[in-house]
Formats: C-alpha cells, sequence, structure tokens
C-alpha cells in the first residue's frame, strides 16, 4: 500500500469521499501500489485533464461521479458516474473533464 492505504484495509469506504476537489487542479491519491498494479483516485476540477500519452499496459478506468471525455486514438467518448472504459496498452489516450468528475485507475502490469 501507497500512503495511508493501509488505514483502508478491511473497512467498508465511499470512494467518492477519498478524493477531494480542487479548483483548477488534478488530485490524486494511491490506494494500491504493487508491482502488479496500482489502484489510483483522481478528481479532476472542470477544464483539466491528462495530455494524450501512451502505457505499456491496458488501463481501466471507472467514473465514480461527474462526466469525463476520454479519447483514444483520436475518438472521444463521453463517460458519466458508473461507466468504465478500458484503454488498451500502447494506444494513445486521454482524458478531459467536461464537467468536474472523479475516476478510480486501474493499471494491471504483466
Amino acid at each position: 500500500m501507497s500512503g495511508n492505504g493501509e488505514t483502508l484495509i478491511g473497512k467498508a469506504v465511499t470512494m467518492a469521499e477519498l478524493v477531494a476537489y480542487q479548483e483548477g487542479a488534478v488530485v490524486s491519491r494511491t490506494l494500491i501500489d504493487k508491482k502488479v498494479g496500482t489502484l489510483t483516485l483522481f478528481s479532476f476540477a472542470a477544464g483539466q485533464g491528462l495530455s494524450e500519452h501512451t502505457a505499456p499496459y491496458d488501463a481501466f478506468v471507472q467514473v465514480i461521479d461527474g462526466a469525463a471525455e476520454v479519447i483514444i486514438d483520436g475518438a472521444a467518448q463521453r463517460l458519466t458516474a458508473g461507466q468504465f472504459i478500458i484503454m488498451p496498452a500502447n494506444r494513445p489516450h486521454a482524458v478531459r473533464a467536461v464537467q468536474r468528475f472523479k475516476m478510480l485507475l486501474v493499471m494491471i502490469r504483466e
């Protein structure tokens, strides 16, 4: 575990409450950081995002609050709370806050 993630073990929690919104910023909180993968919560202020990049592993993104635009290989899709998308390895992708939103990013390494 990373940070104070150990305090979460064995407790029922509400994901959306684990990371706060911050005006004009992207905030992240790592819940698990292991050799095999990571779980990271993010909050994005409206208009904020992650610029286009690639990753060597598939990435699972679940929106837990608000709405986001996820762009994969130039194709944009809008996601709202409760929806998820899998971003394939080695393909360019980006994330943008249509409105403020929170997401869980799960990265499993091979």
